[in-house]
């Protein structure tokens, strides 16, 4: 794991519930919700981490969410279930097996022992049936790949018009809302958003408390909402300034409409070095 990556677990709490970050792979973020004494994760990919976590922290497992299907995200589900009898939320539009609650756009995913309710929005782009988990109560945002601090993901499955409205949804969530995205990609994600937007100072700002939080092995998850609308260029991609850089560099003519602009934008981050 590399040294900017390499801690143990990162904290925050709201109320009787907390969210725990729990670092696999080379950049994922698991998520744990928990009371103290019940947790529900978010993408295991890893089983090991979370299995880790759980003792550390004295918590048994309820229940597995999933957003989507790749395996960096569903990876542990089958050895939790080995462990823990719980249930398994997960996209309808998708078959991952061990989902036994599928769930589409106006479901909500409920937790009883925990307390916990999460209504569950559509946001296909990423993937195909990729959902997205808002709780209830608490202003916590779970968006698997679809939107990333100062990024989004990659069009593996989707199309750039089901991206654009996917990312309107979570945009138009209140600026305070919490967003849980599930890598550690913001630096290089910012990087782009600067070449893209160099005169945006908020996003200068960003970019400088992010890098001292790397340089001091802080996660820079969760974001809000509200610097993700005056950060990253995935939500501004009509602003003028941006619509100026992609005509600018030839990636996109005066003919061309906000799709169209969306669709520029995340190729040349798909070729960004």
């Amino acid at each position: 794991m590399p040294a900017l990556f390499n801690k143990s677990l990162d904290e925050s709490a709201n109320k009787s519930l907390s969210v725990l970050a729990v670092p696999a792979f080379n950049d994922n973020y698991l998520w744990l919700i928990h009371d103290g004494r019940l947790a529900a994760v978010v993408d295991p990919g890893d089983a090991q981490p979370i299995l880790a976590a759980l003792a550390a922290h004295g918590l048994t497992l309820a229940a597995i969410l999933l957003t989507h299907h790749h395996a960096d995200h569903v990876g542990g589900v089958q050895t939790l279930l080995q462990h823990y009898k719980v249930p398994v939320f997960g996209p309808a539009g998708e078959a991952i097996d061990g989902v036994t609650s599928p769930l589409r756009e106006g479901d909500t995913a409920t937790i009883p022992e925990l307390g916990l309710s999460l209504s569950v929005l559509d946001v296909p782009g990423h993937t195909s049936g990729h959902i997205a988990y808002v709780a209830q109560g608490q202003p916590w945002l779970f968006c698997g790949d679809t939107l990333f601090a100062g990024g989004c993901g990659r069009l593996f499955e989707g199309s750039p018009a089901q991206m654009v409205a996917s990312l309107a949804k979570l945009a138009s969530l209140p600026g305070d809302t919490q967003v849980y995205c599930a890598h550690e990609y913001t630096i290089s994600n910012l990087r782009f958003a600067l070449a893209v937007e160099p005169d945006n100072a908020r996003l200068v700002e960003r970019m400088a408390a992010e890098q001292a939080k790397r340089a001091r092995q802080q996660a820079t998850v969760p974001s809000t909402i509200a610097l993700e609308n005056a950060t990253n260029p995935f939500l501004r991609y009509l602003e003028p300034s941006i619509i100026a850089s992609l005509q600018g560099d030839g990636r996109l003519t005066t003919k061309d409409g906000p799709v169209a602009a969306f669709a520029a934008l995340r190729e040349w981050k798909n070729n960004f070095k």
